[in-house]
């Protein structure tokens, strides 16, 4: 759906915002793309067509274990050929409001866990949850 004329106006105007504030990352984020490299989606696809073999040879055959081998195999090459495709080292955004810098696309570890399984100086998604309940019951009943 196309967007109507204020909005694209809308739009433009939220550009020129984000090159006058932050026209470096403005910049980063311009021409990037994220997705998987041509490669990668083709080696995908061989080895889900080789999985697909798999699967068909497993039930002309009538061996199950081979159809399931296939099968897993085929999931395995769609998933690779589609999934993730970066280099492991994520992006960095920085809010210029508060200098501080953030890494978005790694994967990390949990942070702020201790061995015994709780949490060391930060708070874990449902606790903060629960606080906002707590602050919300405190609120109403006064």
């Amino acid at each position: 759906m196309p967007l109507s004329e204020h909005e694209q106006k809308l739009l433009e105007q939220m550009e020129r915002a984000l090159y006058a504030e932050d026209p470096k990352f403005a910049s980063q984020m311009k021409g990037r793309h994220h997705g998987p490299s041509r490669k990668r989606r083709l080696i995908g696809l061989v080895v889900a067509i080789l999985g697909l073999a798999c699967v068909v040879a497993g039930v002309s055959f009538e061996l199950i274990w081979l159809g399931g081998v296939g099968f897993a195999i085929m999931v395995a090459g769609v998933a690779w050929a589609f999934g993730g495709g970066g280099s492991g080292e994520g992006t960095e955004l920085t809010d210029t409001s508060t200098g501080r810098t953030r890494r978005i696309g790694k994967p990390r570890g949990r942070r702020g866990q201790k061995k015994d399984g709780h949490g060391g100086g930060s708070t874990g998604f449902m606790q903060r949850m629960e606080n906002r309940w707590d602050e919300r019951k405190r609120g109403d009943s006064l």
